[in-house]
């Protein structure tokens, strides 16, 4: 039920009035490629919600949307709105939708593009309750990094426990994730980080934190039965050679990677996928600290299009959010 005492408990038939704001995406190629822009409020289908956008998790697929690296893969039509997490507030459920109710707390894991707006259309099997003691930018904050790191440790048809880990880029949203899941499982756990983001990777539990920076990799793991890569570019080739013999790299950041793999390499290209049990399990956890879930920087809705580039550039360790109540 709702924690908001000024909204009744009832769902609403009624359309909001008025326009909202949406970060959109209007060709490809740079930062100047982003505008707010005002945008009519929708209004739901069956099945469907629509929810006031109070925060949203600011992700590695932004930037790569903006400048069109990704254009094959996720292919929107422009204008399109950027971001794929957020929570907020249920304003208005469209029929057939029962246990939300308007005013409920909620967050998700969109599957698609659309979060950096006030208002949000989303299908209701999508949406996951905000568990009380959580913030809508703490809430934020989980979805699409929990859930992918989830799914990559989903990947292996082994047991993790004793088995040897390797995260590359463990200090991000993801990363910190993978860690922290891996660690739970029984893994050894490897990890590469910045300089300044060692301590961070260190207290989520890591065996052994390498600095990118200032050392190689290739040269201070071995036998890693799961690579996670997070980054991308070379990492991905110079990792082959660490694998043990039924070891598996499993990458967000390469799309090729599969077919990058030497022979009697495996390789696979994974992105998120909505499971909103598993989220609603993780956002608990995270609610009673069994979880960390570290926020590097809040921003203002205004502040998205510098934010995303800090993104693409490197940040402090863990996700940066978006206060639209900022």
């Amino acid at each position: 039920m709702s924690q908001l005492a000024d909204l009744e408990h009832t769902n609403s038939t009624s359309r909001p009035i008025g326009h909202g704001r949406a970060l959109r995406l209007h060709t490809y190629g740079s930062p100047q490629s982003l505008s707010v822009d005002p945008v009519s409020i929708p209004e739901p289908g069956p099945g469907e919600v629509l929810v006031e956008v109070k925060a949203a998790g600011v992700n590695g697929l932004d930037w790569k949307i903006r400048d069109g690296h990704v254009r094959n893969i996720f292919k929107l039509e422009l204008p399109a709105t950027l971001g794929i997490e957020m929570a907020g507030v249920v304003l208005q459920t469209g029929p057939g939708v029962t246990g939300l109710v308007r005013g409920d707390r909620v967050m998700a894991a969109l599957g698609q593009c659309g979060a950096y707006a006030d208002h949000l259309v989303i299908d209701a099997e999508k949406l996951v309750l905000t568990p009380e003691g959580l913030s809508d930018v703490e809430a934020a904050a989980i979805p699409v990094a929990a859930m992918t790191a989830w799914h990559v440790l989903q990947v292996v048809d082994f047991d993790l426990c004793e088995r040897r880990v390797l995260v590359h880029g463990a200090a991000g949203g993801v990363g910190s994730f993978a860690v922290q899941f891996a660690k739970a499982a029984g893994a050894i756990v490897h990890a590469t980080a910045s300089t300044r983001s060692l301590p961070h990777v260190r207290s989520l539990g890591a065996d052994k934190v390498i600095d990118y920076r200032h050392e190689h990799f290739e040269l201070l793991a071995a036998d890693i039965d799961l690579v996670v890569d997070l980054v991308g570019g070379d990492v991905v080739d110079r990792s082959w050679a660490l694998l043990s013999p039924d070891g598996i790299l499993v990458s967000i950041a390469a799309p090729d990677v599969a077919s990058r793999a030497p022979r009697g390499r495996r390789g696979v290209f994974l992105s998120n996928r909505p499971d909103t049990a598993r989220l609603a399990a993780i956002a608990q956890q995270v609610a009673t600290g069994a979880l960390r879930s570290t926020i590097a920087e809040v921003v203002g809705f205004s502040d998205l299009p510098s934010a995303i580039e800090r993104n693409r550039t490197g940040h402090a360790p863990g996700k940066i959010v978006a206060d639209f109540t900022r």
